[in-house]
């Protein structure tokens, strides 16, 4: 390990040994030093004696201090706290810089400090906790832009001094499609059916798609991800925010794995109606945009059947929303209740 020290000695001596790095988390400083000088460590763990012979022999002079307000090279300000960022072994910096400033990330932090983050200010003057650091461990491009981001964030309870779990996959925001046809007296679910690596099997899931940039057009990108996943074209203007029906305390959005995904999910809800002939010439369609990995069948379930023949958190949330605001009598009418006859 090599330090670069310059001006006022100031540094944080405690090493973390679970984000495995051994690093000063500020400027390491030294008075008196007209140019940078390194100083090599070969162990793991650094010791105040240690480091001050080591100073001593190479002419570097100056009383330690301990400065966590002192900027590193890279972090983030959290109001008015300065947050060290690291990146793992094997990320350059130009990598860790790229995943602070993408929407995952920068998502995650404006929901930490929102109207009920862990990190916004309470009646008392303090937030819940306090971000002490950032370790960025992985960036996945899409392109040229990020599409996810894999971080620790070492976060404390303030009341108890406890650190919380902290590990983030952050992906962003998105949005599922419940798509009902209504066919001579019956309903029926609109569904695609794809190969989903990460769980190892074929799943019959809502049409849905990831937001694609930083305008939150979730009606927009509903009505693409419907017409890219199962050929069916649809007016936004036709979609029904069904999540806008939850209680402002939630978000009004889904979080389908809250314990290690930032991902939140607006829930829309279609109607139309149709001829018999074009609910049996949707299934079994093949769609999807190929050159994107998307390789997809559209299925046509029953609704009724629906409950029990997926087990998509998206389908069973929707399938929840929808039965209990027509329940309680908050379900909107469908704004134009179009006719499909045509597809």
């Amino acid at each position: 390990m090599s330090i670069r020290a310059w001006g006022a000695l100031s540094f944080v001596t405690t090493i973390d040994k679970s984000y495995n790095c051994c690093r000063f988390f500020t400027h390491l400083k030294v008075q008196g030093c007209p140019s940078s000088k390194s100083i090599g460590f070969s162990s793991k763990q650094i010791d105040y004696k240690d480091l001050l012979v080591t100073m001593a022999s190479q002419g570097l002079h100056g009383a330690a201090t301990s400065d966590r307000s002192a900027k590193s090279p890279l972090s983030i300000d959290v109001d008015g706290e300065i947050v060290p960022v690291d990146g793992a072994p094997g990320l350059s910096e130009t990598d860790v810089r790229k995943a602070v400033a993408s929407s995952p990330f920068q998502g995650w932090l404006k929901n930490t400090k929102g109207s009920f983050g862990i990190l916004s200010k309470q009646q008392s003057g303090q937030s819940l906790c306090s971000l002490r650091r950032i370790l960025i461990q992985s960036v996945d491009m899409f392109g040229n832009r990020v599409g996810f981001v894999k971080f620790k964030a070492e976060v404390v309870d303030r009341e108890t001094g406890a650190k919380l779990p902290g590990i983030v996959f952050a992906r962003g925001g998105a949005v599922g499609i419940l798509m009902l046809l209504e066919c001579d007296g019956e309903k029926y679910a609109i569904l695609t059916e794809q190969a989903r690596v990460p769980v190892g099997r074929t799943l019959l899931e809502l049409p849905a798609g990831m937001l694609d940039d930083d305008a939150g057009d979730f009606v927009g990108t509903a009505a693409r991800e419907v017409e890219e996943e199962t050929g069916i074209h649809i007016n936004s203007s036709d979609l029904i925010d069904l999540t806008s029906l939850l209680k402002e305390s939630t978000g009004r959005k889904m979080h389908p794995s809250p314990g290690g995904c930032d991902e939140d999910i607006t829930l829309l809800l279609y109607r139309g109606t149709v001829k018999q002939e074009v609910v049996e010439s949707l299934e079994g369609q093949r769609t999807g945009l190929v050159d994107h990995g998307e390789l997809i069948k559209v299925r046509v379930v029953p609704y009724p059947e629906l409950w029990r023949a997926t087990s998509d958190a998206k389908a069973l949330a929707a399938i929840a929303l929808y039965e209990m605001s027509k329940k309680e009598g908050i379900l909107p009418p469908p704004p134009n209740a179009p006719e499909l006859s045509d597809l």
